[in-house]
Order: structure tokens, then sequence, then C-alpha cells
């Protein structure tokens, strides 16, 4: 049986022994306790994922990705102390993990400096067990994640922003979309309406382990850290897909 979830807020959490070293290893940040535990809950559910610590609020959880190297941080962007922008920016920039961001659909200032810090994804508070599994799994292994939803809401924002109201995406990254091929720019105009790479493989007769190599040379070529940056500069420039 797993060890329990240690109550006390920024304690490691003890490792379950079936998990292994080749699990996704995560820290939860998240300021209410009950919410803590409700998502501790589902991600033990996986066996391949092992919460490896609680952070109640943000300075908390950037010492504890610093300590634990955890793959995934479950970041809440509203917390005491640090918010989860300025904490995820941090661990981005210290490289010591992956951030999948809360979120609700009230989408604010903290959504777009998340999306400026490199967050590796958003997912609503809300999503179901198998969405919240899903994302921690994708975000862990450098994919992104960024559900449809998600996705409409945020180029509704930005499309009604002017330029210089919108998110910086890195020096060049507009400039190198000249440097995709005719296939990556198909798998970019599905990122851009928020696809997961199983439903970008259905829609280009692709197997999913293809999509996932155009993705990572799509990223990589633009010098992104996400997907959704990948989604936000496909919209601002018309990538999509030719019927």
């Amino acid at each position: 049986m797993d060890e329990p979830v240690d109550e006390l807020v920024g304690c490691p959490v003890g490792r379950s022994p079936e998990a292994g070293a080749a699990g996704i290893r995560v820290l939860v940040a998240d300021d209410q306790a009950a919410v803590r535990s409700g998502l501790v809950l589902v991600l033990q559910t996986d066996p391949g994922i092992t919460v490896v610590g609680e952070a109640g609020d943000g300075e908390t959880a950037v010492r504890m990705a610093a300590e634990l190297r955890p793959d995934v941080v479950l970041m809440d962007v509203q917390m005491p102390q640090l918010n989860g922008v300025a904490a995820t920016r941090r661990i981005v920039e210290r490289q010591l993990a992956e951030v999948l961001v809360l979120t609700t659909f009230d989408l604010n200032e903290y959504i777009f400096g998340a999306l400026r810090a490199g967050a590796g994804g958003f997912i609503l508070k809300n999503a179901e067990p198998a969405v919240l599994v899903s994302a921690v799994r994708e975000v862990a292994h450098g994919d992104g994640f960024l559900t449809p939803a998600i996705a409409r809401r945020l180029i509704t924002e930005f499309a009604g922003r002017p330029p210089s109201a919108s998110p910086s995406l890195p020096d060049g990254a507009a400039q190198a979309l000249d440097t995709l091929t005719k296939r990556e720019l198909e798998v970019l105009a599905c990122i851009a309406r928020g696809l997961a790479n199983s439903a970008i493989a259905e829609t280009l007769n692709l197997a999913e382990g293809t999509v996932k190599t155009h993705t990572s040379r799509i990223l990589s070529k633009l010098n992104l850290r996400s997907r959704v940056q990948a989604a936000i500069l496909a919209q601002q420039h018309g990538v999509a897909l030719r019927e």
C-alpha cells in the first residue's frame, strides 16, 4: 500500500514502491488543502505517476522543485507569498521541471503571465480525472498540453488584443515559420486548434509517434517552450489547415 500523503504543506510525500525510478514524479502546488488532496488522489490512481510532494504557496513550490526535481509541477496560479506565475518563471528559468498550470475559464493576466513564463500546459481545475492524468503525462514528455476549450479561449482573447498587449514570444519565432515543412505546418495548425497528439494523428493520418516527433521539431525550430506558445503564434500568423 502506498504511504499516506503528508498533511503538512511543504513536506515531501512518500513515494509509492510500485512507481519505480522510471515513473513520472509530480509536485502538487495549490493553497487549498482540499484541492491538493483531490489532485493527489487522482494522480495516484495512475501507477506510472508518483506525487513526490505538496506545496501550499509559490515560495515552497520553487524550493521543493529544487530539492525534489520532479518531472512536472502542477501549479495553481493564485497562491500566497509568491504567485504561480512568478513561481513558474523561476522553475522554468532554472530548468527544475515542466509546469502544468491549473486554471479556470476566467482567463486573466495570470494566465498570460504563465504563458510568458514558459508553462508547458494549462488545465481546468474541474477537468475529468483522465484528462488530468493525460495532461501530466503529455507535459512530462515535453509535448505540452492544451485542450480545445482552452485553446479557443486563449485565441479569442489574444485576437481581441493589440499586438503590443499580446504575450511576447521569443525573438525570431515568427520568421522561423518559413523553416517549417509542409507537414510541420499542418501539425502546427492542428496544435492551434487545441488537438491532442492522438487527434492530430487521426486528422493527418499519421502515427502518434510521428506527431510527437513533428511537434518536438516545431518547438525546436521556433524556439518555443510549449504547445500553448505554438498555438498562439500559429493563430497570430494565420497558420491553418488547407481543405
